[in-house]
């Protein structure tokens, strides 16, 4: 059983250095925690680099044990994000795609739009949603917080093992991107006349979900090919992110036969 007891070992510093998003993204690589996460992992084929157990330890791996090491419980809880830790925890590599990969137009799948979202407990919600759903592809905009921080992470539940993600910079650029795959852009707002069940929402589409204080910027709304809403009766304002892009995404799975 190989130990690490020095906060001061390289490959406990790695991993300690990647509970922040700076060296997520110098790196490459993000947390995963429990049991579920790290089996999800393995049967997903993602690349584990390091596991780290407590001491006590005495699950399974699911895998090679050539990169597991032992932590006592002060050094493990440096690293662990979650009140009742099993007690493993992993680097694993992040997936890295180009946008030239999802620009077939023979591919009917739709995508997700996260236009600025910043809890991250929403942001895995959703990549999981879509992943229920049979969505294809989840497109970051600037200023969306982490995809890949713990939190994301642990409400993704596994999700982010299936789901690509891609990154933008620009409206110019989501916009380039979805006419060569050949996807219409959908936003949700209120000044609209027509709720998600009068537009087509099963295949081809890129569907926005906005800020969860501010909604979708000003530029995608006006640049949106369909603009939808949700009906709410009484005095609700609005749906948490989560929830109405959940309602939104499984149109993509209506039967054909049923409007």
């Amino acid at each position: 059983m190989r130990t690490i007891s020095s906060g001061e070992n390289r490959i406990f510093r790695v991993c300690e250095q990647l509970t922040h998003k700076k060296y997520r993204d110098k790196l490459g690589m993000y947390l995963i925690e429990g049991e579920n996460l790290l089996e999800e992992a393995v049967k997903n084929g993602a690349e584990i680099k390091t596991v780290l157990a407590r001491q006590d330890y005495g699950g399974s791996f699911y895998g090679s044990d050539d990169k597991v090491f032992y932590l006592s419980d002060r050094l493990f809880d440096r690293l662990s994000q979650t009140e009742t830790s099993q007690g493993v925890i992993a680097a694993v590599k992040k997936p890295e795609f180009s946008q030239e990969e999802f620009t077939d137009k023979n591919d009917c799948s739709n995508y997700v739009v996260l236009d600025r979202l910043q809890d991250p407990g929403n942001i895995g919600t959703i990549i999981r949603t879509a992943d229920a759903a049979g969505y294809g592809l989840i497109i970051a905009m600037k200023g969306t917080a982490d995809v890949f921080s713990p939190k994301a992470v642990r409400a993704a539940t596994g999700s982010l093992f299936r789901m690509p993600v891609v990154f933008m910079d620009s409206v110019d650029e989501l916009m380039e991107f979805t006419r060569a795959a050949g996807k219409k852009l959908a936003a949700t707002c209120f000044d609209t006349d027509r709720y998600y069940y009068d537009e087509d929402l099963r295949e081809n589409i890129a569907l926005i979900i906005g800020n969860e204080g501010g909604g979708i910027s000003r530029e995608l709304m006006e640049s949106s090919d369909l603009k939808i809403k949700i009906p709410m009766h009484g005095n609700i304002e609005s749906l948490n992110a989560s929830v109405a892009a959940g309602i939104l995404m499984y149109e993509a799975v209506r039967p054909r036969n049923i409007r």
